[in-house]
């Protein structure tokens, strides 16, 4: 069993498609296609289901696709470690972030890094934090920025507190309350664009104005914080943002809270970090995001 075989199982697997898979892999499609059937013969099994229309794999391509992409893992972690010893930082190194993360300046963060470390393929992905402290744990995801209730933090994960600020209440420009300093009772009967239940984001909000004995109608449960943005642009409801990320839609108007709902952002990393891990840590050090 060779890597190169894993690695057009991998790539079929994730494009359904062997043409696809091919060009990715940068071989013609007669020499993945001889690959993949050693590898089946070897291991005494189909991996794909092969129709006319479609690729899909068997279950015993549903019970090896995981550890194929275990064995590339570990191989190019190897590769990058003897690099590192060797003074050169190569490798991969994913970046995970929510959507509203204001504590670091990622695009300039990355830039940098790029620069100093060009061997390095990056990539960025988006999302919750909840889902973004798995794919940590899971080793999809290299180190990511989260933001949480000031009571939670991550586990099984390595970390650190990297800032902490309120949230500050969005509103259309012709809203009662633009620019007033309120209680969050006053927004009780308000309707509200808010994140799915259960999202960190969510339980921020949820806790302050249970705390505050308040009640709130959340009319809109969304995923991103740019589809909260258009809905209460058009005034079908109050968004909750962090008080320095609310500045980037100055269409909008914020309301001041007395009692105002508070997150912290969480810089976080895998247990034992990959050399691009590191550097990409050290970076972030040297550029004194925050206190440890």
């Amino acid at each position: 069993m060779e890597l190169q075989q894993l690695r057009y199982v991998v790539a079929v697997a994730e494009t359904s498609n062997f043409t696809r898979a091919a060009e990715r892999c940068q071989v013609v499609q007669s020499a993945l296609s001889h690959q993949i059937a050693a590898l089946e013969r070897e291991l005494g099994a189909r991996l794909f289901e092969r129709t006319s229309r479609r690729v899909r794999l068997t279950p015993a391509g549903e019970a090896f696709l995981p550890a194929a992409r275990e064995c590339l893992e570990a191989a190019d972690r190897a590769r990058a470690e003897v690099a590192a010893a060797s003074g050169e930082i190569r490798g991969r190194l994913a970046v995970g972030a929510i959507p509203t993360v204001t504590a670091v300046d990622l695009p300039v963060v990355l830039k940098e890094f790029r620069h100093l470390h060009p061997r390095v393929r990056v990539t960025l992905a988006s999302g919750g934090s909840d889902y973004l402290i798995e794919r940590v744990r899971q080793g999809g995801v290299d180190v990511a920025f989260l933001g949480l209730p000031t009571r939670a933090e991550p586990k099984a994960v390595q970390g650190r507190r990297l800032a902490r600020g309120e949230l500050v209440a969005v509103v259309a420009p012709d809203h009662r309350l633009a620019g007033d300093v309120v209680e969050l009772r006053s927004l009780a009967d308000e309707p509200f664009v808010d994140w799915r239940a259960g999202h960190a984001g969510r339980v921020q909000s949820d806790e302050a104005f249970a705390a505050a004995g308040v009640r709130r109608d959340v009319a809109f449960e969304v995923s991103s914080a740019d589809f909260m943005v258009d809905l209460v642009r058009q005034g079908l409801g109050v968004g909750l943002l962090p008080a320095a990320y609310a500045p980037r839609f100055p269409d909008l108007r914020t309301i001041r809270l007395r009692d105002a709902p508070e997150r912290v952002e969480h810089l976080i990393w895998a247990n034992h970090p990959s050399p691009a891990a590191t550097a990409f840590l050290d970076l972030l050090d040297r550029s004194d995001s925050g206190p440890r």
